[in-house]
């Protein structure tokens, strides 16, 4: 299947701000207090984690080679990664035999309308092993 301009110019768009973060990410520490990355407001205000909470920090992690930090900052983040390209791709007509009950599932508004509510939900429950989810 071609892509069509449009879509070669989102793809372009995507990849731009990817270099563009990855940059960010390598030159900046979200740890350090003087950072330019912003703070979640959702936090500030409630005190509750919401689904992106460490995220920035875990990205940081991933550029700098740290899996095991970027996991503790975002667990569902840096699990789903790999998976978004491959959703993607099976949209677009990429059908792997062995992947694809995986791929179905995934693709599938109900699952992500499921998972990430149940994820904002444990991340915040105060006992283990929920308290794992919990940024750091």
């Amino acid at each position: 299947m071609a892509l069509r301009p449009l879509h070669l110019a989102l793809v372009a768009a995507a990849m731009l701000a990817a270099a563009t973060g990855a940059w960010l990410l390598w030159n900046f520490d979200p740890n350090a207090p003087d950072n330019p990355f912003p703070r979640c407001s959702f936090r500030a205000l409630t005190g509750y984690y919401c689904i992106g909470c460490g995220m920035t920090r875990a990205m940081h992690a991933l550029i700098h080679g740290d899996l095991a930090t970027a996991i503790a900052m975002n667990p569902l983040v840096v699990l789903s990664m790999p998976l978004i390209p491959m959703v993607v791709a099976h949209s677009y007509g990429w059908k792997p035999r062995a992947l694809l009950p995986m791929l179905r599932l995934t693709s599938r508004p109900a699952f992500w309308l499921i998972l990430l509510p149940a994820y904002w939900v444990a991340r915040n429950l105060p006992w283990w092993p929920f308290t794992w989810l919990a940024p750091g």
